[in-house]
């Protein structure tokens, strides 16, 4: 439960709002100087670690050093983060791995936009002064995450320095109404397009990012979360804009069917007779499933937008509640 009366003075930030939430899953070896350092850079929060189904007593060490511990059966981080989302109820989130990559010393900047009331999404940007790069020798995750955020460039116009973070701070209201729908590392991603999709606020604060150390393995797999992001990026971009998804779609199917059936008109022009009659069919076929998936389009993209307008709603009776409410802090 949050701890008791404020004691920060007028000098001192007032963290009683905040609640550090720290998704691990074995996680023994750095779990102690995360919670301490979070901690010291962050007095008055609460510190939470939901342990994964850790083997190492990642659990126990989190509780010894302070920590307030919850247990979470359903293996992936998404699942993890969901529950939490679910569970607590605070001003401020910051969102952090417990593998000690992240600097406690940069939480309060992170955390300063969303308690000032001027940012709902704050992402630790590793990438921008390069100490990703100097520090990550892993291959390819460069390589992806700058693959990730090109495609939310193109798909979204909105371009992230860093996508794939997992430093990141957030507001109550973005977090009570978010569905987490990813069960592992795509939550990221998740979080990512969720936040530019819906136009909430974000800011990106530069973060100096270090490896892990010795002895502590990534639970990352580079090609299999890389391919399970991809695929959250294409299933988000069907849910959120399927106007411009199933106009692609039927953008493919046209430009197929004129391949098809082009030769065919031609040769109908000069011959006036249809010699490859199967190819005419098909041409059709192709040409009429590019209409079928245009209208598709068209009418998923008048639900979304009717449901963007019940979201809305949401949005103002959860701020309508946060205001209401008498503190639990005061």
């Amino acid at each position: 439960m949050p701890k008791g009366t404020n004691t920060q003075t007028v000098d001192t930030p007032d963290y009683s709002k905040v609640a550090v939430i720290i998704p691990c899953y074995n996680e023994a070896l750095t779990i102690a100087k995360v919670v301490d350092d979070f901690t010291r850079c962050l007095p008055g929060a609460d510190v939470w670690v939901y342990d994964n189904n850790s083997k190492d007593g990642t659990g126990d060490i989190a509780r010894a050093h302070g920590a307030l511990v919850r247990f979470e059966p359903r293996q992936g981080k998404g699942n993890v983060v969901r529950q939490m989302f679910r569970d607590l109820d605070y001003d401020c989130y910051l969102m952090v791995d417990g593998d000690d990559t992240y600097p406690a010393e940069a939480a309060p900047s992170l955390v300063a936009p969303i308690l000032d009331g001027s940012a709902d999404h704050v992402v630790g940007d590793r990438l921008s002064n390069g100490s990703y790069g100097d520090e990550n020798d892993r291959a390819f995750h460069g390589f992806g995450n700058d693959l990730v955020r090109w495609l939310i460039k193109v798909l979204y116009g909105f371009e992230y320095a860093d996508v794939m973070t997992g430093y990141r701070a957030m507001s109550r209201a973005f977090v009570k109404t978010l569905p987490v729908l990813s069960p592992g590392f795509e939550i990221e991603t998740e979080l990512s397009i969720n936040a530019v999709d819906k136009r909430w606020r974000i800011v990106q604060v530069p973060i100096d990012y270090r490896d892990r150390p010795e002895g502590s393995e990534s639970k990352l797999s580079t090609f299999s979360d890389g391919a399970k992001v991809l695929g959250t990026i294409a299933s988000l971009f069907k849910d959120y804009k399927p106007l411009g998804f199933f106009s692609l779609l039927a953008l493919v199917m046209l430009v197929v069917g004129l391949c098809l059936g082009v030769p065919v008109i031609l040769e109908f022009q000069a011959t006036h007779l249809v010699a490859r009659f199967p190819t005419a069919i098909l041409a059709v076929a192709f040409c009429g499933l590019a209409a079928l998936l245009l209208s598709c389009g068209l009418i998923l993209d008048t639900e979304v937008k009717a449901s963007r307008r019940d979201w809305e709603l949401r949005v103002y009776d959860e701020y309508a509640r946060e205001q209401s409410k008498p503190s639990r802090w005061a």
